[in-house]
């Protein structure tokens, strides 16, 4: 099955990007320092939008810079784009397709600005029309739902961060992410039992917070794909803000609670939703504590730096949902309704 196959190219794919695209990311960077950057607007649709909200984290946390998601209908639908002065403007998109992701990058160079496109597919339309092009080399991705994609394009925007900031010891953690990600898939079995305990799912909500705010999003998304299962991506503060009145035993609640600056006050979050709400919790984590909370614990590989763990992290989701997509009767490699390029305007 393509879907499984591409899940368990990702090591190999993040160790490609890594050996072929370092000068490229640094002869972008060098582009981006000298162009005097103030900040960056990223146009991106899909799980590429989660990868743009990884960016925000990573790029805003560790090289300062302010991250804004573009809305592509003002520069399309609209024609009433916002004025570009100092900003990065990137695109990121799996396939390079999306008129309106285009719309966003030709409307940049139109003003002046600086612009990036990440992308599986350097001979796209998107990419021709960007100043810069940093490709993600996944390879064919044949089915619907992206992994490989999803997790390059994550791995180069790290990469990036990486190079803005000329850190060596970065560019070493980044190495070692293909072994993490592939202690992830050895476990992949467990996950498998574990995944069929929710065959009779019908809604959920996913939670996650930081830099895993992205991949509490991703997991949503492969849930609603691959499932239809109804999931609903919150950040766990803003779940605190109206969403958690409807927390009871009858619903199943996933949450991303891996070690780091959010890992206690996501654990306060659980451990509420747990004894006093009653929720079915599953928990994806490298942390003890949370595995223990949950009735179904899914490990994450351990010992990756926080800003870089949602790479590595999102991969035992994506066992789950696959495994849970099995259990379900569903189709992995073709959900109703859905096609590999999605054009939107």
């Amino acid at each position: 099955m393509s879907l499984w196959r591409e899940v368990c190219e990702q090591p190999a794919v993040i160790d490609r990007l890594l050996g072929t695209q370092l000068a490229a990311a640094r002869e972008i960077a060098g582009t981006v320092r000298a162009a005097g950057v103030q900040w960056v607007m990223i146009a991106a649709r899909g799980s590429s939008d989660n990868a743009a909200l990884y960016a925000q984290y990573v790029w805003g946390g560790r090289n300062g810079l302010a991250v804004a998601m573009a809305t592509p209908s003002l520069f399309t639908l609209y024609a009433s784009p916002p004025r570009l002065a100092g900003a990065l403007v990137v695109g990121i998109s799996q396939s390079g397709q999306s008129p309106d992701i285009r719309g966003v990058i030709a409307e940049a160079r139109r003003q002046g600005a600086p612009t990036l496109v990440i992308t599986n597919e350097p001979g796209s339309p998107l990419a021709a029309e960007a100043d810069m092009v940093l490709a993600t080399g996944a390879g064919p991705e044949l089915a619907i739902a992206a992994t490989k994609t999803y997790t390059s394009q994550l791995a180069a925007i790290a990469m990036l961060s990486a190079a803005l900031r000329e850190d060596e010891d970065a560019f070493a953690a980044l190495r070692r992410l293909p072994e993490a990600m592939q202690s992830s898939l050895d476990g992949a079995p467990a996950v498998a039992e574990l995944a069929r305990r929710h065959r009779a799912m019908a809604r959920c909500v996913v939670l996650g917070r930081g830099f895993h705010y992205a991949t509490a999003c991703e997991w949503a998304l492969k849930l609603e794909e691959l499932t239809y299962v109804m999931a609903e991506p919150w950040s766990a503060a803003d779940f605190r803000h109206g969403p958690m009145a409807m927390a009871g035993r009858e619903l199943t609640v996933l949450a991303v609670a891996p070690g780091g600056a959010v890992h206690g006050d996501v654990m306060a979050l659980l451990s509420s939703l747990v004894a006093e709400r009653g929720v079915e919790l599953v928990a994806l984590s490298d942390e003890e504590d949370a595995l223990a909370l949950a009735g179904t614990p899914l490990r994450m590989p351990p010992g990756v730096p926080e800003w870089l763990s949602p790479i590595a992290g999102i991969v035992p989701a994506q066992v789950f949902c696959y495994e849970l997509a099995k259990a379900m009767g569903r189709d992995t490699e073709a959900p109703r309704g859905l096609s590999k390029v999605t054009r939107t305007w």
